[in-house]
């Protein structure tokens, strides 16, 4: 196993290697240049299992580039393989098979034409067309059916067979110009039927029955695939059931169900596939997603998509699928073939003492509580206190103690908090005690549950000073125990989600403690402690950065106001408790190389003067896409920030003429209370130097025109000059006065 992987780790395919359906053997697929090997390259190996089942293992086929399949056998009695036939899989000699799998009792291979005479290079990328025969194994040995042509005038593609569906996926070797790549195809072998899919939607692009000309089959999706920019696949592995698992460039996990919708499970930090190179691997393991990318073993729960452990591997190593044995994950490594075992997380049981310790710990708490609300500076030892001390307070706090632990009942009630505090005693003596190899277990339990007990409670400043010090010595196993803690998972909208309790959430969001001792200043801390929220967002920063803005929106989902939530806080900035914005941007650095980041936590906040600041920085960039989307969505937010961002790009637009491709959007954003005196103030006051000095017929090409103007200038105009609906009945009474009406009878005392 070792001289064979080292032969296929050279070569940077992992991919080569086959485990075969009941675990016994594996196959290795070795990439011998051509001048050193006299026969056709191997493109892979099948596994095709006997029709009777009593019949003995599968038959496994080795199939070669020119067409040619062998198809061999292990035999228990001869004690090893044998072949029992070979037979050609193409009718042309001068085909060539890039790609095969098993789906069902079909063999479907990829097959590649030889390209005609006058056929261009847009033609040739086209050549390719997949093909299907029937294959049994009996005892006269290996029956295949006639040749059918399912699809041709395709691009190459690779099969992965997953349940009875074939995914034929684009060859990343090919032309990435190529428009067809973005999509990837679903077929049924057994009914014949193809189904269009993209990595970036979970819309199902087009079904065809019957349909077995690939340019006709993609004709309707032209369109759509000019408007369309799907991440690459870096990985991929079918679970079985006909839904394919997929890793993309842009970091995600995803299974295509064969509904076609694509649901995401996790997200990769970022940059983990650049920094790791392109070796991966990933299978579902009885609903645990093993996930290898580099030297580093990830194991996911599909469910929620929670990170269950991350495991650091000396080498290399690709996962398998072990049909006998699903639910462990199977690895081969340079070293050998491995099965991945989930340890339990230790949990230490009481000791037969335990009554002496809750009632030791008692004492303790009550010591530390006292001596923190005490004017006097003499410490008060647990010894002190049981013998009644010097002080009338001690005396007093020792009875009351004494009396509450002969009481059952109340002893009882604060059990589990005791119990919770013995059980962290005693992790913390295995740490000790324990060897290297379960050092990193252990620490990582003991500081979930440090954290989770610190943030039970309210916390003081020498609490939240523990807290700081949890986080800046073991950051990668804090950033687990957060993630934990808060049930914090990422959708695949992009939103965070969280199953946190609002106790939690008040605990994390409260106003910036002055007994902690905190201080910022332009991104920079001053002092170690800050407080909880700013200490989950820097652990956030570190690990998972563009998870920050929306770290961000869930909090302010969470501090909502005081109508939403009976905690809320006020979002009026005081001394003591600063927007939750503004707490979010102390993170960052001052060196502005996050400004991306910045701008998602000012516009997160939908406060005006943050949407302004963003806006700003923005323009500053010349980002000016961005800069319109930003005024379009905001600026129905409210009359005075729609007026306020329509003169801020008013002013560029008298500056320069990069703003151009947007008039038209910026024009309908004009605030009604604007008259063309006011528009025309704002454009003279913000000309360029170089232009207030210019003659009338001077050729600028950046300079602002009355042409560019003219259609804002007509719109204001017409609203200027239309009628006043407060008079418009007046404008349009008649000239004549109306008649006089007759008189009538007046009373008698007026006559």
């Amino acid at each position: 196993v070792k001289r064979a992987y080292s032969n296929i780790s050279s070569q940077n395919c992992l991919s080569d290697v086959r485990l075969s359906p009941d675990g016994r053997h594996i196959h290795v697929i070795v990439r011998q240049p051509k001048m050193l090997s006299g026969n056709a390259p191997v493109v892979d190996v099948i596994y095709i299992p006997q029709s009777k089942p009593e019949d003995g293992a599968s038959v496994l086929g080795v199939i070669f580039e020119n067409g040619r399949v062998e198809f061999w056998k292990f035999l228990e009695c001869r004690s090893g393989w044998h072949l029992l036939q070979t037979v050609d899989l193409c009718n042309s000699p001068r085909a060539k098979v890039s790609s095969v799998c098993m789906c069902q009792n079909f063999i479907i291979w990829c097959e590649e034409r030889p390209p005609s005479e006058n056929s261009n290079s847009v033609c040739s990328n086209f050549r390719f067309c997949i093909c299907k025969k029937t294959i049994e194994v009996n005892e006269g040995g290996v029956n295949l059916g006639n040749v059918k042509i399912a699809l041709h005038n395709n691009p190459r593609y690779a099969t992965v067979s997953s349940g009875d569906l074939v995914y034929l996926l684009p060859d990343m070797r090919e032309n990435s110009s190529m428009g067809v790549l973005k999509v990837f195809l679903a077929w049924s072998p057994e009914h014949d039927t193809f189904k269009v899919h993209s990595a970036c939607s979970c819309t199902l692009m087009k079904s065809s029955s019957k349909e077995s000309d690939f340019k006709r089959l993609v004709t309707d999706c032209i369109g759509l695939l000019a408007t369309i920019n799907p991440p690459d696949i870096c990985g991929f592995s079918p679970t079985g059931c006909g839904d394919l698992l997929l890793l993309l460039s842009t970091g995600w996990v995803c299974i295509m169900k064969r509904d076609g919708s694509l649901h995401h499970i996790y997200k990769l930090p970022d940059n983990c596939l650049s920094a790791s190179g392109t070796q991966n691997s990933l299978k579902i393991y009885n609903e645990i997603l093993a996930l290898t990318i580099g030297r580093t073993l990830f194991l996911i729960d599909t469910k929620c998509g929670l990170e269950l452990e991350r495991i650091s591997m000396k080498t290399e190593g690709l996962l398998f699928i072990n049909t006998l044995d699903s639910h462990s994950p199977l690895m081969l490594s340079e070293t050998g073939l491995f099965v991945v075992t989930q340890k339990p997380k230790p949990s230490p049981t009481l000791s037969e003492d335990s009554s002496a310790l809750l009632v030791e710990a008692v004492f303790e708490e009550a010591c530390k509580y006292y001596q923190q609300r005490s004017l006097s500076s003499t410490q008060l030892t647990v010894e002190k206190l049981k013998k009644g001390g010097m002080f009338q307070a001690p005396i007093s706090l020792a009875a009351i103690l004494r009396d509450y632990l002969r009481q059952e009942r109340l002893m009882s009630s604060l059990e589990s908090e005791l119990r919770s505090l013995v059980l962290l005693e005693d992790i913390k003596t295995s740490v000790v005690k324990a060897s290297e190899k379960d050092l990193e277990n252990y620490c990582e339990s003991l500081v979930q549950q440090e954290i989770c007990r610190l943030l039970s409670g309210e916390l003081e400043r020498e609490n939240l000073q523990y807290l700081n010090s949890i986080f800046h010595l073991f950051p990668t196993y804090s950033w687990h125990a957060m993630q934990a803690v808060l049930h914090l998972r990422c959708n695949g909208e992009g939103l965070l989600l969280s199953k946190a309790p609002a106790e939690l959430w008040k605990i994390i969001l409260s106003p910036v403690q002055p007994t902690a001792n905190f201080a910022h200043c332009n991104g920079q801390q001053k002092l170690t402690t800050v407080p909880v929220f700013e200490l989950l967002c820097q652990s956030i920063f570190k690990f998972q950065p563009s998870w920050l803005p929306r770290f961000l929106e869930l909090a302010q989902q969470q501090s909502g106001g005081s109508s939403k939530s009976p905690w809320g806080y006020s979002m009026k900035e005081s001394s003591e408790s600063l927007p939750l914005y503004k707490r979010a941007l102390t993170v960052l650095p001052c060196k502005g190389t996050y400004q991306h980041l910045e701008v998602e936590l000012l516009l997160c906040s939908e406060r005006p003067k943050a949407i302004m600041q963003a806006l700003r920085i923005l323009i500053k960039q010349g980002q000016w896409e961005r800069v319109a989307q930003v005024a379009e969505r905001f600026c129905r937010q409210s009359p005075l920030l729609n007026k306020e961002i329509f003169i801020a790009l008013l002013c560029e637009v008298s500056q320069h003429r990069d703003l151009d491709p947007y008039l038209d959007l910026l024009w309908t954003l004009c605030p009604e209370d604007m008259t063309v005196t006011s528009i025309l103030n704002i454009v003279l006051k913000n000309l360029p130097d170089s232009m207030q000095n210019s003659g009338p017929f001077e050729a600028h090409g950046s300079q602002v025109t009355i042409g560019l103007l003219k259609p804002l200038l007509r719109k204001v105009l017409q609203r200027e000059t239309k009628p006043s609906q407060r008079y418009a009945d007046i404008l349009q009474s008649p000239t004549v006065p109306p008649l006089t009406p007759p008189r009538q009878g007046l009373p008698l005392d007026l006559k």
